[in-house]
C-alpha cells in the first residue's frame, strides 16, 4: 500500500475527529486571521490571529450551547451568513456537538430561505445579523421546528426565548463545560463515518433546489485527499473569501484543518484588491469571473495610459500566452518547463513592463491559484500562467464533495481541469457524461429518493451530467453539460458554454454572455458588459457622464462590440458563428435571480427575462 493509500484510508471517522486531532498536535500554532475595523473607524481594518487553541475555546463553546438548546446528533442547525471567521467556528461548533450544517447563502429571500429550513427540518438557525433573523422572524409561522435563532452580530437585536446572540450562546455553553469538562470529546468520541454532517442546497439553474447529504466521511476524506495532493503545506497563508455556503469553499476549510496552514477569511468581496497586498497569501482559490475581472481591469488600466501603453500590454499578454503554451508543452514532453532563449528574453522584459506589477497586485507571494465552479477560458488562464500566477483549474460537484479533480503542481495543463484526486474514480460514459464514484460522493439528496436514483447508481457510480473527455494520461477536459448541449434546426450540436467562454477571452468588456440556438437555424447571444471597463472606455470615446444604459445604447458601443463577436466568429465553425447580438440594460446578477451565488448562469431564467430581445433577433429569418 503507498504512503498516500494510507493517508486516505486511515482517516478519523468525523472531520470533528480531525478538527481535534489538529488541536492537540498544533494548539499554539496560527489557525486563522480575520479583519477588525480600526478603533478610529477609518482607514484601513487590524487584521487579528486565532491560534488553534484558541479556536478550540470557541468551537467547543458554541458546540456546549448548541446541546444546551436541545440540539441531538445529526438534527441540523442552519448557518445563513456571509464569510467570516464566525462562519467557519459555529460550523466546527454544529460538527462537534454532532450535529449537521445546513449552508443558506445570505442572499436568499425569505420565502426560499423558509423552504430550506423546513426541508432540512433544522433546529436551530445561526443567522449573521438582523437583516437575516428578519427572514425567519417574517416566516416563523411557517417553521415549527425551528427552536432558537442565534444571531452573530447581535447589535440592536432584542433577545429573548426565541431569539438570542452568538455571545450568550458561547456563555451558555462555557457554563455547561464547566459542569461538564468531557461533553465535547464524548460526543465528538460517538460520531460515526456516515453520520450526517452537512446539507447544502444547490442553488439550482432551474426548480426548487435540493439537499446533497454529504456525512462526515466525506469531508474527512476531502482533507486526506488534498494534503495527499501535496499542493499545499504547513508553511502556506490561504486567502478565503468564497461563500462558505458554497460546498466550494467549504471544502478548502477540511484541506486547512488537515494541513494545519493558516487562513485569512474575509468574505468581502470589494475588499479583496485591498487586502491581498496585507495578507499576502500564498495561494487562493476562486471562480473564473474573478480572473476574468482583473485581466479586464489591467487590459482597461493599460489603455487608460494611452496607444503605447496599450500596445505594450497587448504585446505582454501574447508573450504571456506563448510563454505558457511552450513551458507546459515541454514540461508534458521533457519534464522540465523550459523555453528558447529568444522567449525568455522576451518574456523577461515583458515581466518587468507587466508581469511583475500583476503579482504585486496579488500580494507578491502566490504560488497558484485554485479556479472552480465553471469553466475559465484557456486564453485568459495562459495569460496568468505566463504572468507567473498559475491558475490550477479543479472540477467537482456539490454532489461529490466540491473537489473531484484537480490539476498537479508543476504538470499543470491550462484548459484542462486535472486529474483525479487520490481515491477518486471516473469513467466517460458512451455519451460523454463523467461518472465519479468514490468517497466524496454524497449519501444523497434530502427526502428526494427518486432523485438520488436518477444520478446515483447501485454500485456507487454518480452522473455527473457533465459532458468531457479524459486524456491518455488521465487529465480531464470538461466540454460542457449535458443539458445545456443546444441542437441547431439544421441538426448541429453546440456547446455554448465553449463559445461564450472564448468570447469572454477575446472581449475585454464582456460580463456575461449567452448564446442562444436551440432549434434556430443560427446562434445568437446576450451580452452584458461590465460596468467599470465599459465605462471608462466610454469616458474617453465622446460618451463621457452617460449612465452604463446609455452607454451600452450607443451606437459607437456597438460597433465596438461587433469587432469583438466577429474577432470570435472568426475562429469559429460556421454553425457555431454568432450572426446577432444584443447588448442587455444591465449586468446579470444573483439579486435578479439570472446568476447562482456561485456565479453560474441560469440559462433558463434570463431567456426568459429577455425573451423579447431574443424573438426579435429571429424575426423574418429565414438563412443562417
Amino acid at each position: 500500500m503507498s504512503d498516500t493509500q494510507t493517508l486516505i484510508e486511515n482517516r478519523p471517522p468525523s472531520v470533528a475527529g480531525l478538527f481535534l486531532e489538529r488541536v492537540s498536535a498544533t494548539p499554539d500554532a496560527e489557525a486563522y486571521r480575520y479583519p477588525v475595523p480600526a478603533a478610529s473607524g477609518e482607514g484601513p481594518d487590524d487584521w487579528k490571529s486565532l491560534s488553534w487553541g484558541q479556536a478550540a475555546e470557541r468551537v467547543f463553546r458554541i458546540a456546549a450551547g448548541l446541546i444546551e438548546l436541545g440540539v441531538e446528533p445529526e438534527q441540523r442547525v442552519a448557518l445563513a451568513s456571509s464569510t467570516r471567521l464566525e462562519w467557519i467556528l459555529a460550523d466546527l461548533g454544529i460538527m462537534c456537538a454532532g450535529a449537521a450544517t445546513t449552508t443558506v447563502y445570505p442572499q436568499t429571500n425569505a420565502e426560499e430561505s423558509a423552504y430550506i429550513l423546513s426541508d432540512s427540518g433544522s433546529r436551530v438557525l445561526i443567522a449573521e445579523d438582523a437583516e437575516q433573523l428578519a427572514k425567519a422572524v417574517e416566516k416563523r409561522a411557517e417553521l415549527p421546528e425551528l427552536t432558537h435563532v442565534v444571531v452573530i452580530d447581535g447589535d440592536g437585536v432584542e433577545s429573548g426565548d426565541w431569539i438570542l446572540t452568538l455571545a450568550e450562546l458561547e456563555s451558555r455553553g462555557a457554563a455547561r463545560l464547566e459542569k461538564d469538562a468531557e461533553l465535547i470529546k464524548e460526543r465528538v468520541g460517538a460520531i460515526t463515518k456516515d453520520q450526517l454532517a452537512t446539507l447544502i442546497y444547490t442553488s439550482g439553474t432551474t426548480g426548487r433546489p435540493k439537499g446533497v447529504r454529504l456525512p462526515h466521511d466525506n469531508w474527512s476524506y476531502m482533507a486526506k485527499a488534498i494534503a495527499a495532493t501535496g499542493l499545499v503545506g504547513r508553511d502556506d497563508v490561504q486567502y478565503l473569501w468564497l461563500p462558505l455556503a458554497h460546498v466550494f469553499g467549504k471544502v478548502l476549510t477540511s484541506g486547512q484543518i488537515e494541513v494545519g496552514h493558516v487562513t485569512a477569511v474575509d468574505g468581502r468581496v470589494d475588499k479583496i484588491i485591498e487586502n491581498l497586498p496585507v495578507v499576502q497569501p500564498t495561494y487562493m482559490a476562486a471562480v473564473p469571473r474573478i480572473f476574468e475581472k482583473v485581466y479586464n481591469g489591467v487590459a482597461a488600466k493599460a489603455r487608460a495610459g494611452g496607444g503605447a501603453k496599450y500596445k505594450i500590454f497587448q504585446w505582454a499578454a501574447e508573450v504571456a500566452r506563448e510563454y505558457a503554451k511552450v513551458t507546459q508543452d515541454n514540461f508534458r514532453r521533457t519534464g522540465t518547463a523550459s523555453a528558447p532563449f529568444a522567449l525568455r528574453t522576451k518574456h523577461g522584459v515583458a515581466d518587468k513592463l507587466v508581469y511583475a506589477k500583476i503579482r504585486e497586485a496579488f500580494g507578491g507571494n502566490l504560488r497558484a491559484c485554485i479556479s472552480g465552479s465553471a469553466a475559465l477560458a484557456p486564453d485568459i488562464g495562459y495569460f496568468f500562467s505566463g504572468a507567473g500566477i498559475h491558475i490550477l483549474e479543479g472540477y467537482g460537484l456539490t454532489e461529490s464533495s466540491a473537489a473531484s479533480f484537480v490539476n498537479p503542481g508543476e504538470a499543470y495543463r491550462t484548459g484542462t481541469v486535472g486529474k483525479p484526486l487520490p481515491g477518486t474514480e471516473v469513467r466517460i460514459a458512451d455519451d460523454g457524461e463523467i461518472l465519479l464514484r468514490g468517497p466524496g460522493i454524497m449519501e444523497g439528496y434530502h427526502k428526494l429518493p427518486e432523485k438520488t436514483a436518477e444520478v446515483l447508481e447501485p454500485d456507487g457510480w454518480f452522473h455527473t451530467g457533465d459532458i468531457g473527455e479524459l486524456s491518455p494520461d488521465g487529465y480531464l477536459r470538461i466540454t460542457d453539460r449535458k443539458k445545456d448541449l443546444i441542437k441547431t434546426s439544421g441538426g448541429k450540436y453546440i456547446a455554448p458554454a465553449e463559445v461564450e467562454g472564448q468570447f469572454k477571452a477575446v472581449c475585454p468588456y464582456v460580463s456575461n454572455i449567452l448564446v442562444h440556438g436551440a432549434d434556430r437555424n443560427f446562434c445568437t447571444a446576450l451580452i452584458a458588459l461590465d460596468e467599470p471597463s465599459i465605462l471608462q472606455w466610454a469616458g474617453e470615446n465622446g460618451l463621457e457622464g452617460k449612465s452604463y444604459e446609455e452607454v451600452v445604447a450607443a451606437p459607437a458601443t456597438v460597433e465596438l462590440i461587433d469587432g469583438y463577436v466577429r474577432q470570435l466568429n472568426a475562429g469559429l465553425q460556421r454553425w457555431q458563428t454568432i450572426k446577432k447580438f444584443r447588448l442587455l440594460p444591465r449586468d446579470l446578477d444573483v439579486e435578479h435571480g439570472e446568476l447562482t451565488p456561485s456565479l453560474k448562469l441560469k440559462r433558463p431564467v434570463v431567456e426568459r427575462e429577455y425573451k423579447h430581445l431574443i424573438e426579435e433577433m429571429y424575426e423574418g429569418a429565414r438563412e443562417a
